[in-house]
């Protein structure tokens, strides 16, 4: 896989016929390594040991209505009031983030109400701090300590 701008952890693969598997710590389950999991797994493991993202509030390809649609999220955290905290929207690293990406990430937020919006390929991230009521975004030059929002 590719080398990403996020920092490396230890992993673990297994093979099921041609088919390679990363263990994801937070579904406690083999799942099948594509880019965008990739992606995943290494923001994933950012978020528990770079930011002090509790695991236990961390979920993974958790499901949402949109729409009267069923969608899925890549990943979100929750603060500890169990209220979505971050909402983060992977893609493989060969999909540029572009103004479409946001929008879509924005989009599942309007349902979702994160006040925290990470978009990232593993090369390029981008942060927002989202004020909902004042209808505006702050961009970050980092995902913020799990600490400093909950402190």
């Amino acid at each position: 896989m590719q080398e990403l701008n996020l920092p490396p952890f230890e992993y673990k693969l297994t093979q099921s016929g041609e088919t390679i598997l990363i263990w994801d710590v937070l579904r406690r389950k083999h799942v099948v390594l594509t880019p965008e999991e990739w992606v995943r797994q290494h923001v994933i493991h950012y978020l528990i040991n770079h930011r002090g993202y509790p695991r236990g509030l961390l979920s993974a390809e958790r499901g949402h209505r949109y729409n009267q649609r069923q969608k899925r999220t890549d990943l979100w955290a929750l603060g500890p009031d169990g209220s979505p905290l971050l909402l983060v929207e992977c893609k493989r690293p060969t999909v540029p983030i572009t103004a479409a990406v946001a929008q879509q990430a924005a989009t599942y937020n309007q349902t979702i109400g994160a006040p925290l919006l990470l978009l990232t390929n593993g090369l390029q991230h981008f942060c927002w701090r989202v004020n909902f009521e004042q209808r505006t975004n702050e961009r970050l030059t980092e995902v913020p300590l799990y600490g400093g929002l909950t402190g």
